[in-house]
């Protein structure tokens, strides 16, 4: 990239971020994750420490996960019908009881999981109404900007959240984590009120709007359909493969000799190295340089988790981390790619899909991974999920190289 384009870049980082409503959205989305973060990392210790299973550890860190297909698939919609603003909201003081529940002590692990469950799903109409409000707040390449800053802070949450989580719960408990985390939903929906702006409900249809099941059908053929979609969205979820430490990160950090504290620095290390990656690759690639690298990057983000095969420390099971971190930024330049060809009277239900299908992926490696643990090692667990991923992402990669270079064409 020339110098001046990677000065007009720079530029458009600073003019998204003068944007007022922008800035509340990107807060309220910092202080959501993060407390998301903090719960999870909470619940799965909780459950380890009770039971010492792998299988059910990874089933409660899933519990978090797996709803948003089902929300993103069949609430999406809210989105569009009511007022993005009041979704938005609604969701977080819904999401804020249900976790000052989870706080109460004495709730039984199946029931924290399905107040997890249910904190989850409540989420993807939240995600769905912030992801269809961005092109009314942002337009043009501010847009597609704003997507990325919004990916990097995703991740850049995340550190703190896993860091956070791992200091609290080793320090103060799993119930002092869950009261933090409905504080951080109660922020999120104080931000939104007194800074996103009103604005009508999108009412698309109107009163020949077609049923739901008809409206879920015809966006799945819209995804699916167009390989300007449809690939972007695949890259997007092998994510499913390189995030499996996630599943399996209590029994790791056990066989590493480590407690809380160790759990939150191994879900941080690939998360902080997919923030750096995501802050160079957005602000020093060029656009089509960004396209090209997908590939090489997403089978990288994979193939490294290859090397837990030799049961590295501590320090090289982080270091391997960070490095698929690094790789895994390549999702910006799928996420844009994916934006970029959706129609915009479309575009919350096609991201709805997009991330429904990439929580049911990680949903079901991360099972997988969990009950494999429970009989192999944890590190051996992420090599095969590493190497499985790997194989994908060449698959992919060279489907996305035949012909599909060019996102933007439908």
């Amino acid at each position: 990239m020339a110098r001046g384009d990677a000065a007009e870049q720079a530029a458009t980082f600073r003019d998204v971020f003068a944007v007022g409503e922008f800035r509340a959205l990107w807060a309220a989305q910092l202080l959501s994750v993060i407390g998301d973060q903090l719960a999870r990392v909470a619940l799965t210790v909780l459950v380890y420490d009770r039971t010492r299973s792998a299988l059910l550890a990874a089933i409660t860190f899933v519990a978090s996960i797996v709803p948003t297909f089902i929300g993103g698939v069949t609430l999406a919609w809210l989105a569009d019908r009511y007022p993005r603003r009041a979704v938005m909201i609604a969701c977080d003081l819904v999401r804020c009881a249900l976790v000052l529940i989870m706080a109460i002590p004495g709730v039984p692990l199946g029931g924290l999981v399905t107040l997890l469950f249910l904190v989850t799903l409540v989420g993807a109409p939240f995600s769905s109404a912030r992801a269809a409000i961005y092109p009314d707040v942002l337009t043009g390449e501010r847009y597609v900007t704003g997507t990325a800053v919004t990916l990097t802070t995703y991740q850049f949450a995340q550190v703190l959240g896993f860091a956070a989580g791992g200091v609290v719960v080793g320090f103060l408990g799993t119930h002092v984590s869950l009261i933090v985390d409905a504080a951080t939903f109660a922020g999120s929906a104080l931000i939104v009120r007194a800074r996103v702006r009103t604005r009508p409900a999108p009412a698309v249809g109107g009163r020949h709007e077609p049923s739901r099941l008809a409206g879920i059908i015809a966006g799945a053929r819209l995804v699916f359909g167009r390989p300007a979609l449809r690939i972007p969205m695949f890259f997007g979820w092998l994510a499913a493969f390189y995030n499996a430490p996630e599943g399996v990160v209590t029994p790791l950090a056990h066989d590493l000799h480590g407690g809380a504290a160790v759990v939150g620095v191994i879900l941080a290390a690939a998360a902080l190295g997919e923030t750096g990656g995501a802050i160079m690759l957005s602000r020093f690639v060029a656009p089509p340089t960004r396209l090209r690298l997908m590939g090489p990057l997403a089978v990288g983000a994979c193939a490294i988790l290859v090397l837990f095969f030799w049961q590295p420390g501590l320090p090289g099971s982080l270091l391997i981390l960070v490095v698929s971190g690094l790789c895994a930024s390549y999702q910006i330049a799928a996420n844009a790619a994916f934006v970029t060809a959706t129609p915009h009277e479309r575009r919350s239900q096609a991201f709805g899909l997009a991330q429904g299908g990439m929580s049911l992926g990680q949903g079901i490696v991360l099972i997988l991974a969990g009950a494999a643990a429970d009989s192999y090692s944890a590190a051996r667990v992420i090599a095969v999920c590493g190497a499985v991923g790997a194989v994908a992402a060449l698959v992919i990669a060279a489907s996305w190289a035949r012909g599909h270079q060019a996102p933007g064409r439908h």
